[in-house]
């Protein structure tokens, strides 16, 4: 049986994302418009031909740079699928992110290449995080402008952002995001630059980090001014909160100890050396 055409493969995903392109309407039906153009449909058809997705559901949240909507495997299982948006003013706001990137020297082209960049920057972040035991959602795949991950949350909805909780010891979630700047400069090599109450998702009481597409490496030129800022969105937000803060100078301290070795900045050249290769 001869395999199937391309207006064939594209007919037979839009069916399958049909309730989702049928029941919304407004300002939910212009989002979908500008996501699932038919180089992103056919992106979702191969995520299904791997067997890594078998629905898209409906959207969970709607970002400046991309949407992220509900998503299940073939056991029912659910993931997070974000979406980067291709148009000119989200090319423009992300591509000095990736530009200003040392892992992605010479990335030059349209719009569409910039925005691929920007998805697999922020899978390879992710990997990173994930790979040194911090409190990230899992990745899964990327392809193109899509990014599949853990989903955060449980059957009813999204865990909820930091800002939208009550929480029972400020003081101690504090000290775990604190210690997310702190590992992740040290462990992960790597500083978030826009961490806030708004990317930080309460999944049972802990904190989880989100949308880290724009986190430098920590040898990035401006870095340490980017680690300032995190420190002060973070101890802005708890103090408010009746948290006992941190004076920022002792974090960074923390952040820029002496390590024992510089094995794990070699693996970190080495892993990035052989992705670059691979694209």
């Amino acid at each position: 049986m001869p395999a199937p055409s391309y207006e064939e493969q594209y007919a037979y995903l839009e069916k399958r994302i049909d309730a989702l392109k049928t029941t919304r309407t407004g300002d939910e039906h212009q989002t979908e418009g500008e996501v699932f153009d038919r180089k992103t449909l056919m992106t979702i058809y191969d995520f299904m031909k791997r067997g890594l997705i078998d629905k898209v559901h409906y959207p969970i949240s709607t970002g400046k740079e991309g949407n992220v909507f509900y998503a299940t495997n073939e056991d029912g299982d659910p993931l997070a699928l974000k979406i980067y948006r291709t148009s000119t003013s989200t090319f423009k706001k992300v591509a000095k992110y990736v530009e200003g990137d040392p892992r992605f020297k010479g990335t030059t082209g349209n719009r569409w290449k910039f925005i691929y960049a920007w998805a697999a920057k922020e899978f390879r972040n992710l990997q990173r995080y994930y790979d040194s035991e911090l409190p990230v959602p899992e990745p899964i795949a990327n392809s193109q402008n899509c990014l599949l991950m853990e989903y955060i949350g449980d059957e009813t909805s999204p865990a909820p952002q930091l800002r939208s909780v009550e929480l029972d010891d400020p003081t101690d979630t504090y000290d775990e995001v604190v210690s997310f700047i702190i590992d992740g400069w040290r462990d992960a090599h790597l500083v978030h630059g826009d961490l806030s109450e708004y990317n930080i998702l309460m999944e049972d009481g802990e904190p989880v980090v989100i949308d880290v597409g724009q986190a430098m490496t920590a040898d990035f030129f401006n870095a340490k001014e980017l680690l300032d800022r995190d420190i002060a969105n973070i101890n802005r937000f708890f103090k408010n909160r009746g948290a006992d803060v941190v004076d920022p100078e002792k974090i960074k301290e923390e952040c820029f100890a002496p390590e024992d070795d510089d094995e794990e900045d070699e693996d970190y050249e080495d892993d990035d050396e052989e992705e670059d290769d691979e694209e």
